[in-house]
């Protein structure tokens, strides 16, 4: 609304301007007509600029200064050769635009590596020292990082992509039933997380039109940000460390805090189903993790005690093997 307030107090101003100009030569009229018209189309560019991000922007108005400077140098050099005023003119304009394209295309290609050095001390970024997160859409659909950020275990700055929020819309307009349910919840946990007192959860503009795959942006903005990686996707977990991201695994997480169980141990299980293995019987603990019971097969749908005999980690999660306890 407050966007929509300053187009048309821009638009009504363009119009009083162009009246009182064209009331110079008596031709208020069509004055007005043409500070309307060139509104217009200044609020039709300014909306086609909602893509251009802050950073990209100031990259490209450094490369124009680089190029200007530049130009005028070359220009002062071409003075010394060229006599005919005519020719230096049209030299230096030409030399002027060439360069000043150059150092644009220059600085908008490199803005992810862009640094404006001054010798011996090197300008930082205004949110250096911030902890920023990336949020990837496994980790907004997962929904477990609401509960994360109550315990207060997360006081840095969340950020949520612009790509990864489209996205998220993409799976929430999906013709299958089960995507469109999960979208939905993730756009649910989205708008809970900005409520949530004293958590900063910001929408990122940079879009990387190059990159194509969203867990690719993903690494680059974090690299581009210095920031982590809160996901789920194993995936996009070992691509981001091979690239140097640091990546936070809500799994990893959720593992390290199972109870630790020693082999010896006695548990208390119920056998729900038959296992892999001969006269094996499965159950779980409360969070998930699996229990594998020896020669239990013939006690499915009870509850037994079992003696601990070995732990195995994988990458799915954590089992434990035991045996039915003697008596």
């Amino acid at each position: 609304m407050t966007m929509l307030f300053i187009r048309i107090f821009f638009a009504v101003g363009s119009i009083a301007v162009g009246y009182q100009t064209g009331q110079l030569v008596d031709a208020g009229i069509v004055g007005s007509i043409t500070g309307g018209v060139v509104a217009g189309l200044i609020i039709i560019l300014e909306r086609g600029m909602r893509t251009v991000s802050t950073r990209g922007l100031s990259s490209v108005v450094f490369g124009l200064i680089l190029g200007l400077i530049m130009s005028k140098l070359v220009s002062d050099a071409l003075q010394l050769m060229i006599a005919e005023a005519d020719v230096l003119l049209s030299t230096r304009l030409v030399v002027t635009l060439v360069l000043c394209y150059l150092g644009m295309a220059l600085a908008l290609r490199g803005r992810e590596e862009f640094n404006i050095i001054i010798p011996y001390v090197r300008l930082k970024r205004h949110d250096q020292g911030e902890d920023i997160i990336i949020l990837d859409t496994s980790a907004i659909i997962d929904g477990r990082i609401i509960d994360i950020c109550k315990a207060k275990f997360i006081s840095a700055r969340l950020v949520v992509p612009r790509f990864v929020l489209k996205e998220l819309q993409q799976i929430a307009d999906s013709s299958d039933y089960v995507k469109r349910q999960r979208g939905r919840r993730g756009l649910d946990i989205l708008h809970s997380l900005q409520k949530t007192a004293n958590l900063s959860v910001t929408v990122h503009e940079e879009s990387f039109p190059d990159i194509k795959e969203v867990d690719a942006k993903i690494v680059q903005l974090a690299k581009l940000l210095d920031a982590k990686i809160l996901t789920l996707d194993f995936n996009l977990n070992k691509v981001a460390e091979i690239q140097g991201a640091t990546v936070l695994n809500i799994n990893e997480l959720a593992n390290a805090l199972k109870p630790v169980v020693y082999p010896g141990e006695i548990m208390e299980v119920k056998l729900l189903k038959e296992g892999k293995e001969h006269d094996q019987a499965i159950g779980y603990l409360d969070d998930g993790t699996m229990i594998v019971v020896e020669d239990g097969r013939r006690l499915i749908g009870k509850t037994v005690k079992s003696v601990v005999t070995s732990v195995l980690q994988t990458q799915a999660g954590r089992m434990i093997f035991t045996k039915t306890e003697r008596r």
